[in-house]
């Protein structure tokens, strides 16, 4: 555990987005194995192979290089008079500003990489969006005051990740469920 830490820690030193991007793209896979073999009880043989492939392109291509921009802007553009408000504002932002978009952005994304059509793009949207971002908000506050409190700039998106795991497997399981 040790040497792959060690592995990641100078991965992240000389490529941040790659690094970050594959990491990303590592987990949205792996989450979408647990909501398929955990939660779906699909089995091996009706594991859906196409769809983990897209949980990690989507991933590597959009999540991880979106979000790992999203928390340096945050960092770069909110600093204000003291540390408990730079906080709270960063938090608020993300929360107001980032969830909502990242959140259909994962829809949208997830059923152009299916080949859906918009109708069935939208009717996705409609049916699982409001869920989601209530879900949302029930989980990533409490973890991004954690998260831009206590952890360095560039390991956010990693702990984001790691707790993602469990979120991940959550929104693979309501977008396959809603389309």
């Amino acid at each position: 555990m040790a040497s792959l830490l060690h592995f990641y820690q100078k991965s992240l030193r000389q490529s941040p987005l790659l690094t970050q991007s594959l990491a990303t793209g590592g987990l949205f896979a792996l989450g979408d194995v647990l909501a398929q073999q955990g939660v779906e009880s699909k089995g091996l043989a009706g594991h859906d192979l196409t769809r983990t492939g897209r949980m990690l392109f989507f991933g590597t291509t959009f999540a991880g290089p979106v979000l790992g921009t999203w928390y340096r802007l945050l960092d770069k553009w909110i600093r204000l008079s003291t540390p408990g408000k730079t906080l709270v504002t960063r938090v608020l932002v993300d929360q107001v500003c980032g969830a909502p978009v990242i959140i259909a952005s994962f829809f949208t994304g997830l059923g152009l990489l299916a080949g859906d059509s918009r109708k069935t793009i939208l009717g996705g949207l409609k049916k699982g969006y409001p869920e989601a971002l209530k879900n949302n908000y029930k989980l990533w506050p409490a973890v991004q005051l954690v998260n831009f409190h206590f952890v360095p700039l560039q390991h956010r998106l990693l702990l984001t990740n790691t707790v993602a795991l469990g979120w991940n497997t959550y929104m693979s399981y309501e977008t396959s469920r809603h389309r």
